[in-house]
């Protein structure tokens, strides 16, 4: 016997959303609408931008509906009368109140880009790089009224390598939460997924970034630092001031050497890049931005700066 496909609502915002959203298009369910924050100014003119998933939708002629809320009474009517099989969230970034999760026949189920239960809220991906994690992944997990605390459906893993940014982690997560939205709606469809409880001792909250963040305090370990660069590329990115330059870091790699010098304090530079003492090792900054300028190798940033960047001269 042949299994229906099933009626589905998406719900989600950013790019990361979009691959998912990507998926199910490509897939043997049947997207019936599309629901995502209302457009926002953007750009130097402040004109209204779609989100990339609005941008997805209308291409593939979705119905998109974009309230400001979930909670009143006339949104969630509208929501019921799609009369949806269940709910897919991705990035959403508006809260579903009780009634919508109950709304869809298998409920609301959520791609969030972490191994729950270690980081649940808004920035998942940022926060494994900067606690120095070996691995992420992804959750598929049926959602509830708490933040990110639902049963776990599926988790697909990833390594998450020395070279790694926010940015290129990112991108592997959304390609794989698509695939692994897939996978978990067959077994649905089957009735072969296998619920499992979050153990909530092993529980981080994934705060929001802010700017502040990104200003590098030199008496922090070379390891430390390298993975501040990595985990806020390319925003807030990490950023330290010399001669008053608020200098914007891109890319950098803490060296196996030692040196004496005052944390902060320039030992050495070349093409290869600035190397820089810290409390404990040597960080070689390899990419920059200076303040109204383009990010730039070392090696450029030298041929136009070397006075800046001499030896002795101390990031504060």
């Amino acid at each position: 016997m042949s299994i229906e496909p099933l009626k589905i609502i998406f719900a989600g915002t950013p790019e990361f959303a979009a691959e998912s959203l990507k998926a199910l298009l490509d897939g043997p369910d049947q997207v019936i609408a599309v629901y995502t924050q209302p457009d926002r100014r953007a750009g130097r003119g402040q004109k209204f931008k779609p989100s990339p998933v609005k941008e997805v939708a209308l291409d593939a002629d979705i119905p998109v509906y974009q309230p400001k809320s979930l909670k009143y009474d006339e949104a969630q009517l509208e929501l019921e009368n799609l009369n949806a099989d269940v709910m897919i969230v991705a990035a959403y970034g508006l809260i579903l109140p009780k009634a919508v999760l109950d709304m869809p026949k298998h409920g609301c189920i959520n791609v969030h880009a972490s191994l729950l239960p270690r980081w649940r809220g808004a920035a998942p991906i940022h926060r494994a790089l900067l606690a120095g994690d070996q691995e992420t992944g992804i959750t598929i997990m049926q959602m509830d009224v708490g933040l990110d605390t639902g049963d776990m459906l599926l988790k697909a893993t990833t390594q998450i390598e020395d070279t790694d940014t926010s940015a290129s982690l990112h991108d592997r997560l959304a390609t794989q939460g698509g695939e692994a939205l897939l996978t978990a709606l067959e077994s649905l469809k089957s009735q072969t997924l296998e619920p499992e409880k979050q153990d909530d001792e092993l529980a981080n909250y994934a705060h929001k970034l802010t700017k502040e963040e990104g200003q590098i305090n030199w008496s922090e370990s070379a390891e430390d630092i390298a993975r501040k660069v990595r985990g806020l590329f390319p925003w807030p990115s990490a950023y330290t001031l010399l001669d008053e330059n608020n200098i914007r870091i891109h890319q950098a790699t803490a060296l196996n050497q030692s040196s004496q010098a005052e944390p902060g304090s320039i030992v050495s530079s070349d093409k290869q890049g600035i190397c820089v003492a810290t409390s404990e090792g040597l960080i070689r900054l390899e990419k920059l931005q200076l303040p109204g300028k383009k990010a730039m190798t070392a090696e450029q940033l030298l041929n136009g700066n070397k006075d800046l960047f001499e030896n002795g001269q101390l990031f504060k």
